[in-house]
């Protein structure tokens, strides 16, 4: 059994190994059928991409222009129009020297050959083996050692087709390369390449106009290591111009000398030959290049660089039209302020200026002050060179993002006090004063370095350097501290400054400056050039900060800006010689290399950098009022031309922004004033809608409770000091001896107290005189008449009391006597007299016999003062007081009164001016800025 057994297991493992025998032939049979399947499909693929791309090649290849000889040979020229659409120029091909392949010197021609198609004479006018190593080559060699184009599509892409970048274009480009090559001999081709390079400068185009204008020379006459300076060129003209950018011309010249070596055109031995001449030393110094004719020809320089760039198209040759935003009359106003004495008195031959007048909304260049005998195609002041912007930049990478991202207000308070850079170097302000603590606005008015620096601080070096970068501001990253006061390790331009202040004028928006709008080619295709605009800050940044740079105009730094028809904002920037370059040049320390002026309107924003070219040129530093004051002044000129005919209108604000009364002094984020805050401590700033300050101040309430204590404790003691009003006076008539007598009362402390008498006769000024005692005598002068008499109390400090009146009338016909007919009628006629001066009614008084009895309340208790009825006419002997009395007189004086018989004092004083009432005085205010 145990037999059978493991004969029946034997057989069954035989049968089941040979079925996973069979499963694994028919798995692998599977995996080869799997794979052969997926290579079909794959290969029927390439085989419809390939059906697919021949078709569509075809297709593209057939929509391509046709070659055009006189486009291959000779170059047409392009029209440039203003910015309303008025033809100023035309640039074009009359201007090349052509020059047959003949006529071409062997080291020209392999200098080209080694730097753009090394295989030119072996393809067919597309190199496919080229573009792949292409990319090997720059990496190995250099960027730039080698391009994927060949020289024959390179012809094509200048004379016939536009320069965007695009899939259609590179196949027709392709095409059109076979086309003109079964066309047109490699010599033919190659002569064709020569003649049209463009090389920017002075309207050089072409290999034998180029070699005439850097080396004065036939191409014959070329040494090598010129000839691969002309071979370099042409990738980037404006980047290896040997006259601005020695370094990079020599360093690209060397590159493609090492490619001449690299295949064979030159010995190792003659390439380091050359390597050692240095790139400027044959070339004709640019003051001496002849100036091309013309109109415009420095912003005409900007169109083609500007064009050039976006395009990739020879102005010269590629027959465009040209719309700009050229102001006509805006450039010809620069070009005679920069060429003449006209307009500005410049400080010597040396001293240059470069600005850029731009559109503030749109960014669109209306003029270009390209500098002082500038020739065309060469240096500009506005566009090439690069300087220290100085105290300009502050609006940029301080204020502007501390309003941006803190929301700070312009009151924002910042203590200008000694301060150090993070890294412990010392910073100061000009003339090294410190003045505590201030607003932003003010800082920003007065230019103080030091808020500068410490709101630079507060937003952080990232944040600063974004800011500035959104305003089209080359920075690098990162930025350091100094930059926050224009401190830069490279520079800006005129054109960059314009770009980013006219964001401030324009709610925030940013266009970057440009000078062509679109490009018009031969074809019919219409290229658009304007820039998008870029919303770079919220609005409420843009108004804040422009509404602080008014302010720098109108009362700050600035304020030598005149312009009478325009609202500006604007800043002033000086910069500072480094300690190395003070010595070496025995340079003064107040000498500055760069004084600057940016502002702008609602309509134009102008840049204005002025200075010397280099230090090693002569005359190199201002130290003058007048030179540092020629950027607002050339500020001024042109920005008054250029508005003449605008319309002046103010920078809107914006409702993301609120106006507030805050009080001057307090602190961080400030109070409001209060219904106590004197005019003097109350100042309007601007803040982000939503930051606005709640809380009152109560520093000035808390003043007005303490001054209204002290004003009720003054008047209280003012009353109690208060000289006693006299009483009872009476007046009697003697007859027989002609005399008045009057008496009268004194409650009062009687020390230095003196009794001034005064009188009236028929409403005309009588005698006056002064007393010490009571009582007085005065002579009748008229044996008729209505006499008044007044006596008031006076002390030693000059005080006087309310003054105390009565009336006598002197009877006709039997010379009898009376008292005034409103008397009392108890008045006895034989006692000549009258009642004391309290029981009768004043001059004054015109009503009922009831009024008047209403009237006879003790004075002393009555605090209103009455005006006297009559002036009163001052004695002689003031001591020289002719500015007055207190009647208003006018200084008259009178004969003294004859002294007095009753016993009185009838000798006369100087009569005593009034005690003029206190005018409360104004608390003293706290240190603050507008």
């Amino acid at each position: 059994m145990s037999d059978q057994y493991t004969s029946r297991e034997q057989r069954r493992k035989q049968k089941e190994n040979s079925k996973r025998g069979r499963g694994k032939q028919k798995g692998d049979k599977g995996k080869k059928s799997l794979f052969k399947r997926v290579l079909a499909i794959i290969l029927l693929l390439g085989v419809i991409c390939f059906v697919v791309g021949v078709g569509t090649f075809a297709y593209i290849a057939s929509t391509a222009p046709e070659l055009d000889d006189a486009k291959l040979t000779d170059p047409v020229s392009s029209v440039i129009l203003d910015k309303n659409g008025k033809e100023i120029t035309e640039l074009g091909g009359e201007k090349r020297e052509l020059v047959t392949y003949d006529e071409i010197p062997d080291k020209v021609k392999n200098a080209f050959i080694a730097t753009e198609d090394v295989r030119f004479y072996k393809h067919s006018g597309i190199d496919f083996y080229r573009i792949g190593g292409a990319a090997v080559a720059n990496v190995t060699s250099g960027f730039g050692a080698e391009g994927a184009s060949t020289i024959t599509q390179q012809v094509i892409k200048m004379s016939v087709l536009t320069p965007e970048k695009t899939v259609t274009r590179k196949v027709q480009e392709m095409w059109l390369a076979l086309q003109l090559e079964r066309k047109y001999s490699k010599e033919e081709i190659l002569a064709m390449y020569l003649n049209k390079i463009d090389y920017a400068r002075s309207q050089v185009f072409g290999v034998k106009k180029a070699a005439e204008f850097f080396f004065g020379k036939d191409l014959d006459e070329l040494t090598l290591e010129e000839a691969a300076l002309l071979a370099g060129l042409p990738q980037a003209p404006g980047a290896y111009d040997p006259y601005t950018h020695p370094d990079r011309a020599e360093k690209r010249r060397n590159t493609v000398l090492n490619l001449m070596a690299k295949h064979g055109f030159a010995s190792k031995e003659e390439v380091e030959k050359a390597k050692q001449v240095p790139v400027t030393k044959s070339l004709i110094p640019i003051d001496e290049q002849e100036e091309t004719d013309g109109e415009y020809t420095t912003f005409i320089d900007e169109v083609v660089k500007e064009v050039k760039q976006k395009t990739d198209v020879d102005v010269y040759s590629a027959g465009l039209k040209i719309h700009t935003t050229l102001d006509t009359d805006a450039q010809d106003y620069v070009d005679e302020l920069l060429s003449t004495d006209n307009m500005v008195n410049w400080p010597d031959d040396k001293f240059q200026a470069g600005f850029t007048v731009v559109d503030t909304k749109t960014g669109a260049i209306r003029a270009v002050g390209a500098g002082r005998n500038r020739v065309a195609r060469g240096l500009s002041f506005a566009t090439g060179v690069n300087r220290q912007p100085g105290s300009t930049i502050k609006p940029i990478l301080d204020y502007g993002p501390a309003v941006e991202n803190l929301k700070w207000s312009t009151y924002h308070q910042l203590k200008d006090e000694p301060y150090e850079y993070s890294d412990g170097t010392h910073i100061g302000n000009y003339g090294g004063n410190y003045h505590g603590t201030v607003s932003i606005r003010k800082a920003l008015e007065q230019s103080y370095n030091i808020p500068a620096l410490k709101t630079f601080q507060a937003v952080g070096a990232d944040k600063a350097r974004e800011f500035g970068t959104d305003l089209g501001l080359n920075l690098p990253d990162p930025i350091t501290e100094a930059y926050s006061i224009g401190g830069f390790s490279g520079g800006v331009t005129p054109t960059q400054m314009a770009g980013a202040y006219s964001a401030f004028g324009n709610n925030g928006v940013y266009n970057t400056p440009h000078t062509v709008t679109k490009v018009e080619f031969p074809d019919g295709n219409v290229m658009n050039l304007s820039p998008e605009s870029d919303s770079v800050m919220h609005d409420y940044t843009a108004y804040m900060v422009t509404d602080m740079l008014k302010d720098v105009v109108k009362k700050g730094t600035g304020k030598a800006v005149s312009v009478p028809n325009a609202t500006v904002a604007g800043k002033t920037g000086t910069t500072n010689f480094s300690k190395e370059d003070r010595e070496k040049y025995n340079i003064p320390s107040s000498a500055s290399p760069d004084a600057w002026f940016v502002g702008y309107s609602p309509n134009y924003t102008i840049a204005v950098w002025t200075g010397y070219e280099s230090i090693e040129k002569g005359k190199y530093y201002m130290d003058t009022s007048q030179e540092l004051g020629m950027a607002k002044q050339i500020f001024s000129k042109v920005m008054t031309h250029v508005s003449e005919d605008v319309k002046d209108e103010d920078f809107k604000k914006p409702s993301s922004v609120s106006e507030v009364t805050v009080e001057k002094g307090s602190a961080n984020p400030g109070r409001l004033a209060s219904k106590y805050t004197p005019d003097s401590a109350k100042v309007t700033e601007l803040f982000v809608k939503g930051t606005e300050p709640s809380k009152v101040s109560k520093t000035y309430e808390k003043k007005a409770e303490e001054k209204e204590k002290e004003e009720e404790e003054k008047e209280e003691k003012k009353e109690d000091s208060n000289v006693k009003k006299p009483s009872g006076l009476s007046a009697s008539y003697n007859k027989a001896s002609n005399q008045i007598v009057l008496n009268w009362n004194y409650s009062g402390n009687t020390d230095g107290v003196s009794f001034r008498v005064s009188s009236t006769v028929d409403g005309q000024t009588g005698s006056s005189t002064t007393t010490n005692g009571t009582s007085a005598t005065f002579e009748a002068s008229s044996p008729n008449g209505n006499y008044t008499f007044t006596v008031v109390a006076v002390n030693s400090s000059g005080d006087e009391s309310d003054g105390a009146s009565t009336s006598l009338r002197i009877g006709t016909g039997d010379g009898s006597a009376g008292t005034d007919e409103e008397t009392d009628d108890n008045n006895q006629d034989d006692q000549q007299g009258t009642r004391p001066e309290d029981e009768q009614p004043s001059e004054d008084d015109s009503g009922s016999d009831d009024e008047n009895n209403n009237d006879n309340t003790n004075d002393e208790q009555n605090n209103e003062q009455p005006t006297p009825t009559q002036p009163t006419t001052p004695p002689s002997g003031n001591n020289g007081n002719d500015e007055g009395t207190d009647d208003g007189t006018g200084g008259t004086t009178e004969t003294p009164t004859t002294p007095d018989t009753g016993g009185g004092q009838g000798t006369t004083t100087p009569t005593q001016p009034d005690e003029g009432t206190e005018t409360p005085t104004t608390p003293t205010q706290p240190e603050t800025a507008q």
